[in-house]
């Protein structure tokens, strides 16, 4: 019985970063289907495959517990709009107008802000093993996006799709921290099943907006961007979603976001075996940097 609290953090560390992993495959996704599918209808989409995927097991206790979506149907919108209808939605549109380089450099800003909003809205303290975890996970983040030249990052120019991430990284952040805030009498599955529906909604008129100005059709896509839309509508949102509300149930935000900081190294990983980029030195280092500081600020203060 002594070793039952251990083993459940062991479950919560293991779910949040197998999401992790799971949202690495989303950017290589995105990135190869930005010429073929719109970033609206490419968000869109993705969450009709995962509310129909997800409805033979979330209709019976959604219908169950609907007088408890009644009472905390604001929350719920909130919630929905946030992780469902802006986050993802805003990195396949700030893809389109901003470098990689810039991409990465804002992605890492969502673990800082859950920290922020864990320590104004939750109370959660800051302990040294987590300050000197962000700062080694930064440093090894910025020797990774940078190619081992940090003078680079002086001569980045901000774009339009620097501020669209930005706001992603902000809205994920609040996502996380208001999951965390779940009401007790909601179960994890009518909880994110009823977000999933809610986000969706909000996200049509602007997939109905977008597809009036542009020649995209679902019915014409190949083989290879229907697999890829599956894949972020099964994985990167339903599975994914899942596990990271059960790893944020146990763990709680913040640490929850410090596995979050192993996403340039499976995105690294997943670009040299998907899209054959060279991983040299440099990746090696940034990497074993991002994983020390991940397990240093996981280290519980003793």
């Amino acid at each position: 019985m002594s070793n039952s609290p251990r083993n459940y953090l062991v479950i919560g560390y293991f779910c949040a970063l197998a999401a992790t992993l799971i949202w690495s495959g989303n950017f290589i996704v995105a990135r190869g289907l930005s010429e073929s599918v719109p970033p609206v209808s490419l968000a869109f989409w993705r969450w009709i495959v995962a509310v129909l995927v997800f409805l033979p097991f979330a209709l019976k206790p959604t219908l169950r517990e609907w007088p408890f979506i009644r009472k905390n149907l604001t929350y719920l919108c909130v919630t929905a709009f946030l992780g469902v209808t802006v986050f993802n939605t805003l990195i396949y549109i700030a893809g389109h107008s901003t470098t990689a380089i810039n991409l990465s450099l804002i992605a890492i800003t969502f673990p800082m802000f859950v920290i922020i909003f864990a320590r104004v809205f939750l109370g959660e303290a800051l302990n040294l093993n987590k300050i000197l975890g962000i700062i080694l996970v930064v440093l090894g983040v910025l020797l990774l996006v940078s190619k081992g030249q940090l003078a680079n990052l002086s001569e980045l120019v901000l774009a339009r799709g620097d501020l669209w991430m930005l706001i992603a990284a902000i809205s994920f952040a609040a996502y996380s921290i208001l999951v965390k805030s779940k009401p007790v009498e909601l179960s994890g599955w009518t909880f994110q099943f009823s977000t999933f529906i809610i986000g969706l909604l909000f996200l049509l008129p602007f997939y109905l907006w977008e597809a009036n100005r542009s020649d995209f059709s679902i019915w014409q896509v190949n083989i290879q961007a229907l697999s890829a839309i599956l894949y972020v509508g099964v994985m990167a949102s339903l599975i994914a979603y899942i596990i990271w509300g059960k790893a944020i149930e146990i763990l709680g935000p913040s640490q929850c976001s410090l596995v979050y900081y192993t996403l340039p190294v499976f995105s690294g990983l997943a670009a040299y075996l998907f899209l054959d980029e060279q991983i040299g030195m440099i990746h090696l280092g940034s990497m074993l940097l991002i994983l020390m500081g991940v397990l240093l600020a996981l280290k519980r203060a003793s």
